[in-house]
């Protein structure tokens, strides 16, 4: 099993932020990320919105980044981890676009740009952005094919509903090969459908641990899919945020307090299918036990889980 490590004070959703993240500068953020690095960590990842409407102030908070621009940035102060995004919103980029600026990332970082696509679920946002919610999910087919094409052919070109192209040349390629690692953000069939044809892992959001086995094998089953790596994000942070960010109490969002806990709730992630996780921690004091919090699971639970 991988660990990856979220990046605090990158949004503030109520469910899951405490206190003392409000109060971190973008050097503490980067200093995690050299110190996930340091200790060995897979990946550091970032969420992204754009705009909050202020019905859902309270709960989903209205402080994120765009995330290619910050993964640049912590992709420039580090030199060996993986830098992902959880989600990219896909269908509010341009694809053309979002395809240079990935590439760009995974060029200058020497490989290790990695998104996890979604297609959100605020209306609102769309909305204002000027982009058909209704569409989101064929937009985000359709964008997906247009950028593998971009960052695979020598030759690229792309006639479809959203996307037209033809007779143009597209670099710097990517460095990582075929292209950059692209994960699938989300819970829905379309979601897994869409990882099975498009993705290299899947990272669910409101999926119960128990209901990760059929999940996957629904993946598995479907058109496109072959016996290429794929992965599977599960962190029991989600437990904690229901609908539209809702608080939800639930016992089991946390790994565990001591690490023979952690261990086995990690072993048990993966026996269901799970290869990559977040042990996300408790409630802490302040910014350093969180520094403490990664370097106790660093040295005390990743090298016993296999």
């Amino acid at each position: 099993m991988r660990f990856a490590v979220y990046l605090p004070n990158c949004m503030h959703v109520a469910a899951i932020t405490q206190p003392w993240e409000h109060k971190l500068t973008g050097l503490e953020i980067v200093g995690v990320a050299r110190r996930a690095e340091q200790l060995g960590y897979s990946m550091v990842f970032l969420p992204e919105h754009f705009l909050t409407p202020r019905r859902h102030l309270e709960l989903s908070g209205n402080h994120y980044f765009d995330a290619t621009t910050a993964q640049a940035f912590i992709a420039g102060a580090t030199s060996t981890i993986r830098i992902g995004s959880m989600v990219t919103i896909l269908p509010l980029h341009n694809p053309v676009i979002a395809a240079k600026s990935i590439a760009t990332l995974d060029w200058f970082s020497g490989g290790r740009a990695q998104v996890t696509i979604g297609v959100g679920w605020l209306k609102e946002e769309y909305d204002i952005v000027g982009v058909p919610f209704t569409k989101r999910g064929r937009m985000t087919d359709e964008y997906l094919a247009a950028m593998f094409e971009l960052w695979c052919s020598d030759s690229p070109s792309f006639d479809g509903e959203f996307v037209k192209f033809n007779d143009v040349a597209f670099g710097p390629k990517p460095i990582q090969e075929p292209r950059p690692v692209v994960w699938m953000g989300g819970d829905a069939d379309a979601v897994l459908r869409r990882a099975a044809r498009f993705g290299d892992g899947w990272a669910p959001w409101l999926t119960k641990p128990d209901e990760l086995p059929a999940k996957i094998d629904y993946l598995h089953s479907q058109p496109g899919f072959d016996d290429r790596p794929f992965s599977v994000f599960y962190s029991l942070a989600v437990l904690s945020i229901g609908e539209e960010h809702a608080i939800v109490e639930d016992p089991n969002a946390q790994f565990g307090q001591s690490a023979q806990q952690v261990i086995d709730t990690c072993s048990r992630l993966a026996e269901l299918g799970v290869t990559d996780t977040w042990v996300n921690p408790p409630p802490l004091d302040d910014f350093n036990a969180y520094l403490d919090h990664m370097q106790w699971v660093a040295e005390e639970v990743i090298p016993k889980v296999g």
